[in-house]
C-alpha cells in the first residue's frame, strides 16, 4: 500500500528538482548580463577619462554580447504560460497547391527539425503521410525539450511560399501553402471523460519508416472526436495497441487544454485560430522570387536570409512573436 506514495514523493522530488535547476539556470544568466552591463560600463568610463579611442571596439564587442545575452534572458520571462515548459507536438497539412505544397511541406518539416537539433531537442515522428508525387500531404512530430511548445506556439496558422516551381516545366512562379497546428504534450495523468459514442475509430497501413512489419499491417491509428472535430494519429509504435494509446493520450491533452479554457479568447490562444489552408490566411509569407524575404505577417517581423530561416533559424520570429503577445495582453 505505500508504494504508490513512495512513486509520487518520487515524481514530486524530481519535479522540485527540475525546478530549482532552472530557477537557478535563470539565477546564472541574470548575474552574467548583469556583470556584462557593469563591465561595459567601467570600458566606457576608462575610455572616457584617458580619452582612449582604442577601447571603443572591444566597448562594442562587449556590448553585443550583452545585449544578446540580455534578449535571452528577457525571452526566458516570457515562457511563462500554463503550458509553455511542455513538449509540442507540431502538425503540418499540405495545402492549397498540389505536389508544390507537399514539396513545401516536406520543407517545413526538415526546418522544425532543423531547429529541434539546434536546441538540442529530440523529435519522433509519429505519423507521416507521402505525397501522391513528391513531398509529404501530413506529418506529425512531436518534440521534446524545455519550453517547446512555448516556442512553437508562435508557429501555428498557415505559412505561404512563393518560389519558381521545380514542378513547372514553364519556370513559373507559383504559391504554396501548408498550415501548422502544436498542441503542448501534457505529460501528467490526464482524467478526461470521453464516451465512446463520440469516437471514431479508423486504422490505416502505416506510409512511412518503420521497417517491413509496420508497413505491410494496419496498425496506423486514427481517432476522431466527433463533437470537437478533433483528429489525432499515430503510426511510429510496432502495434495497433501502442499507436491507439498514444493517440489517445494525445486527443487527452487536446481535450484538457480545451476544457481549461474559460472563453473563446484563451481557447483561440492556446490552439491557434481556424483558418483556411490559402490564399488571405497566411501567418508568414517566405519569398523566393522575384526578391528574398521571409516576413510574419502579425508581428512585422522579417528576415531576408531565406535559407538560413529554412535551415532552422526560426527564432527569431518565435521571439518577436512573445514580445507581440506580451505587448498585446498588457
Amino acid at each position: 500500500m505505500e508504494a504508490p506514495d513512495f512513486w509520487n514523493d518520487v515524481e514530486r522530488s524530481n519535479e522540485v528538482m527540475k525546478t530549482v535547476k532552472l530557477l537557478k539556470g535563470i539565477l546564472e544568466d541574470f548575474e552574467t548580463v548583469s556583470n556584462e552591463y557593469e563591465e561595459v560600463e567601467v570600458l566606457i568610463q576608462m575610455a572616457d577619462e584617458e580619452n582612449d579611442t582604442s577601447l571603443v571596439p572591444e566597448i562594442e564587442e562587449t556590448f553585443e554580447r550583452f545585449k544578446e545575452h540580455f534578449e535571452t534572458l528577457r525571452i526566458q520571462t516570457l515562457l511563462s504560460g500554463e503550458f509553455d515548459k511542455a513538449n509540442a507536438v507540431l502538425t503540418l497539412h499540405a495545402g492549397a497547391g498540389g505536389t508544390e505544397s507537399c514539396d513545401w511541406t516536406s520543407m517545413l518539416m526538415r526546418m522544425y527539425t532543423r531547429w529541434a537539433e539546434k536546441k538540442g531537442f529530440t523529435t519522433e515522428i509519429l505519423d507521416y503521410l507521402e505525397g501522391d508525387e513528391a513531398g509529404v500531404k501530413s506529418v506529425t512530430i512531436q518534440i521534446n525539450g524545455e519550453n517547446a511548445y512555448g516556442y512553437l506556439k508562435s508557429e501555428k496558422g498557415v505559412h505561404r511560399l512563393v518560389r519558381i516551381s521545380p514542378f513547372n516545366a514553364a519556370g513559373k512562379r507559383q504559391t504554396s501553402f501548408s498550415s501548422c497546428d502544436v498542441m503542448p504534450d501534457i505529460d501528467e495523468d490526464i482524467q478526461i471523460d470521453i464516451k465512446d459514442e463520440d469516437l471514431r475509430i479508423d486504422t490505416y497501413r502505416a506510409s512511412g519508416a518503420g521497417g517491413q512489419h509496420i508497413n505491410k499491417t494496419s496498425s496506423a491509428i486514427r481517432i476522431t472526436h466527433i463533437p470537437t472535430g478533433i483528429v489525432v494519429q499515430c503510426q511510429n509504435q510496432r502495434s495497433q495497441h501502442q499507436n491507439k494509446d498514444k493517440a489517445m493520450k494525445m486527443l487527452m491533452s487536446k481535450l484538457y487544454v480545451l476544457k481549461q479554457q474559460e472563453n473563446q479568447e484563451k481557447l483561440d490562444d492556446i490552439r491557434g485560430d481556424v483558418m483556411e489552408n490559402g490564399f488571405g490566411s497566411q501567418i508568414r509569407s517566405y519569398v523566393m522570387q522575384p526578391y528574398t524575404m521571409v516576413k510574419d505577417n502579425r508581428t512585422g517581423a522579417e528576415i531576408s536570409n531565406i535559407s538560413g530561416v529554412l535551415d532552422g533559424n526560426v527564432e527569431p520570429f518565435m521571439n518577436a512573436y512573445l514580445k507581440w503577445i506580451s505587448l498585446n495582453k498588457e
